[in-house]
This record gives C-alpha cells, sequence and structure tokens, in this order.
C-alpha cells in the first residue's frame, strides 16, 4: 500500500508534465479514479480533485521517521507555494492524505491554516488529516 496525498480545490490546475522531477507532481501517481471520486465525496468541499505526489504523500506526525517528516514539511511548503499562484484571495484548498483505499475512512482530525502564515514546525498533520489553507 502507499500513502496517497490530494488536493481539492475551486478551480482547475494543470497536470504536472510527464516524466517531471519536481518536488510536487499534480497527476495520478498511486491511485484511480475511484480513489479521487471517493475522496472528493468523503473529504472534500470542492469540485477538482487532484492526487499529488513525489515518492510518498505528506505525512507530518511525531509517529513517522524523521526523514520522511521533514521531505513532508519541505513538500507541504513547495505545494503551498504551487497552490497559492491558482487560487484568489478568499479562496482556499484542501489536503489530504491516507492510504490508498482509505479514501472513505472517517477523518481523524481537521486543521484550518493561512496559506502563507504558519509556522511548519508547530504543525501536526498525519494521515486522515483534512487540512484547509486559505489564502
Amino acid at each position: 500500500m502507499s500513502l496517497a496525498s490530494y488536493i481539492g480545490c475551486n478551480v482547475e490546475i494543470p497536470l504536472s508534465d510527464e516524466g517531471s522531477e519536481d518536488l510536487i507532481i499534480i497527476g495520478d501517481c498511486f491511485s484511480d479514479k475511484y480513489n479521487q471520486r471517493d475522496v472528493k465525496k468523503h473529504q472534500f468541499t470542492t469540485p477538482f480533485v487532484y492526487e499529488i505526489s513525489s515518492d510518498w504523500g505528506i505525512e507530518i506526525s511525531k509517529y513517522i521517521n524523521q526523514n520522511t517528516c521533514d521531505e513532508s514539511k519541505e513538500k507541504l511548503i513547495e505545494l503551498c507555494k504551487i497552490m497559492d499562484s491558482y487560487i484568489d484571495r478568499g479562496d482556499y484548498f484542501e489536503l489530504y492524505s491516507c492510504w490508498v483505499g482509505e479514501e472513505a475512512d472517517k477523518q481523524v482530525g481537521e486543521i484550518m491554516l493561512r496559506i502563507n502564515n504558519f509556522d511548519i514546525e508547530q504543525i501536526e498533520m498525519p494521515e486522515k488529516t483534512l487540512v484547509r489553507f486559505e489564502k
């Protein structure tokens, strides 16, 4: 199984180029259309859903390997930079990470953050946590 991360937003965003080496890849990786349908139905409030990936989903928790946690922090910062260029002031995007196949499971938590105003060292974002980033 793989940890997949999804974003939900109110605007369409372009998919990453095939073979991209970017830190954040927007497009299918671990999931399929049924996983994306489930996360949209059970977790998000937005019309557009995308899987985001590199080699692993985004999870920030004291219970995971420190290197993985540090990489997730780096990915989250990059994701916010990317999304800041697509959403307007007053809009938001949502982030949700879970094991592939668990998209319809109950959330364990919900967090609301400002897209450009949070302390990455203070965030606890385990799997199955819905994070809403407002601009």
